[in-house]
């Protein structure tokens, strides 16, 4: 079993010490240091990186939300607090889970299981250069991991109907599910992960999977019963794919 290095950062001796005391219960953590507070474990990081934070979010000097947007991506963090209206702020920092005060060792463990399942994830994304020398053609990518709900979801993108950007976050349409997949990020970054080969961006508001395509009459796209407008910003390169993969008869 893989071991998560980890730090507690919390200005209450009290808090401290009950995390330590959860963390030295739990197999596969490792506590590094205790922190009681941000500047202290900034100082222990720029020495002694690790790979999780138990944060507590109301600090002197330093709040653990303001920390949290100096980490490194590698780093990830729990939020501890005793205030629930924090819980919006971080799903936005994209925090692997919340901890509201007092919380038992059963809500710390299912916190801590959720980010040992996001560090065995990214371990199995990631191949060593030296295993593959030369990559002469990239195989089309299957999946997306997504931060829903304080959790890390596993898109397949062969069942992704479409894309709908609102504002700052995005709903994900999946085959056979009545209800979209919300998430924090916007058209334009997802747009950047996705397959060429596989999406279209055809509205402000829509990326939308070709394949999943049924009908396509004058400026609509059918897909699923939803009606989707193809805007004139992308109507020629979305009617070039038309052309290229329709019948000459």
């Amino acid at each position: 079993m893989s071991v998560i290095t980890c730090i507690i950062v919390d200005d209450e001796p009290m808090a401290l010490n009950l995390v330590e005391s959860y963390v030295s219960k739990t197999s596969f953590l490792q506590l590094k240091k205790k922190c009681s507070s941000a500047l202290e474990a900034l100082d222990y990081l720029n020495e002694e990186p690790v790979d999780l934070i138990f944060l507590d979010i109301q600090m002197p000097d330093l709040t653990g939300l303001e920390f949290s947007k100096m980490l490194p991506k590698n780093t990830r963090f729990i939020l501890t607090t005793a205030f629930d209206q924090y819980a919006l702020e971080g799903f936005k920092v994209e925090a692997l889970d919340y901890l509201l005060k007092p919380f038992d060792y059963a809500e710390f463990l299912t916190a801590a299981n959720k980010a040992k399942v996001w560090f065995d994830l990214s371990k199995k994304q990631t191949v060593p250069v030296s295993v593959v020398p030369e990559l002469k053609e990239q195989p089309e990518k299957e999946f997306l991991f997504v931060k829903s709900e304080y959790k890390q979801l596993r898109i397949k993108l062969a069942d992704v109907l479409y894309f709908e950007g609102l504002k700052d976050y995005i709903k994900i349409w999946i085959k056979d599910n009545p209800k979209a997949i919300l998430t924090l990020m916007s058209l334009k970054s997802l747009q950047e992960e996705l397959p060429e080969e596989s999406f279209m961006r055809v509205h402000r508001s829509f990326i939308v999977s070709l394949k999943n395509i049924e009908v396509v009459e004058r400026s609509q796209i059918l897909i699923n019963n939803q009606r989707i407008t193809i805007s004139e910003q992308y109507k020629s390169k979305f009617l070039d794919y038309i052309n290229s993969n329709s019948l000459n008869l």
